[in-house]
């Protein structure tokens, strides 16, 4: 198979001075992307601002004979999500790529969390998302073309302890790729998520010491993949964890039809409802939120014409 490569395209990394974010910088640009590196080089819980992360990763590039520039804008606010795209098209004049990586973490258990720290890690996660994909999709659109991936996490899919403003956040951010996935799709437009996990400043205050080989280079191939031309999927979510790559997706049970209900019925039918046994997945792309309410009607009509 030749190799993928960005010639001509310009990609935006928000959280690309370390870890992940500075995985997929580093390989998009050995590969011809133009990166705009965004970092805000402040600490794991957020706040504080130094240039230095950011500033290191465009010098790798530029060293190997790449194209880079650096951003320390905050993707938690609106101005500062608009001026990490500017940056992309005052310097190369485009933006065909937006990986939303940056990311912070303030554990506390729900019963203890702060107003202000479950504002603080959704103002990154998930407003930042926002931000960003706000300035770039309108701009991905009217040039006809452009690969959104943006970040959740196995916290946003099924919880975790002591992180609820993570999990909320990450769980948004999949309704968030959706819906550009939808509004995308007759403009060239392909949005995804990655449910990544790598052993990185993020993993902070964990036992790692059991764990797999699990470095920043098992994710970095799945997030350009998502990231290129020849991507083939939009509105769908893949898993890179310990070197599995996989799609994870929402499904329903088939579930109960009756013309009226009880509470009693619903407890007396809770094994059928349940019944997982032949799962419905709806894909969000073409029209996955209309195959739903149809499948729904659908049953209905077919049930009340055997009455």
């Amino acid at each position: 198979m030749d190799e993928l490569r960005f010639d001509g395209r310009v990609a935006v990394v928000t959280g690309g001075g370390r870890g992940l974010g500075r995985s997929y910088a580093l390989l998009l640009a050995s590969r011809g992307a133009k990166v705009v590196v965004n970092d805000l080089g402040g600490s794991l819980a957020g706040g504080d601002v130094d240039a230095a992360p950011a500033d290191e990763v465009v010098r790798e590039i530029t060293a190997a004979g790449g194209q880079a520039v650096a951003s320390t804008d905050s993707v938690a606010t609106p101005e500062g999500g608009k001026a990490i795209i500017d940056t992309a098209l005052d310097n190369f004049g485009r933006v065909d790529i937006l990986i939303h990586n940056a990311g912070n973490v303030r554990r506390a258990p729900l019963r203890e969390m702060s107003y202000e720290d479950f504002e603080a890690v959704v103002d990154v996660h998930l407003r930042g998302a926002f931000h960003a994909v706000r300035q770039a999709f309108p701009v991905m659109c009217d040039a006809g073309y452009g690969r959104i991936v943006l970040t959740s996490s196995i916290g946003g899919l099924y919880g975790n302890h002591g992180v609820a403003s993570y999990a909320v956040a990450k769980a948004g951010v999949i309704g968030l790729s959706n819906v550009a996935a939808m509004e995308g799709l007759e403009f060239g437009v392909r949005s995804n998520v990655i449910v990544p996990a790598a052993v990185t400043r993020m993993a902070e205050g964990i036992d790692t010491s059991a764990y797999p080989p699990m470095g920043p280079e098992l994710v970095a191939p799945v997030v350009g993949w998502l990231s290129h031309e020849t991507c083939s999927i939009t509105g769908e979510i893949m898993v890179a964890l310990a070197g599995r790559v996989a799609t994870a997706v929402v499904a329903e049970t088939p579930g109960v039809y009756r013309p009226s209900w009880s509470i009693e019925d619903v407890g007396e039918n809770m094994t059928a409802i349940r019944d997982d046994t032949q799962p419905l997945v709806f894909p969000v792309v073409p029209d996955g939120h209309g195959d739903h309410i149809r499948y729904s009607f659908a049953m209905a009509k077919q049930e009340a014409n055997h009455a």
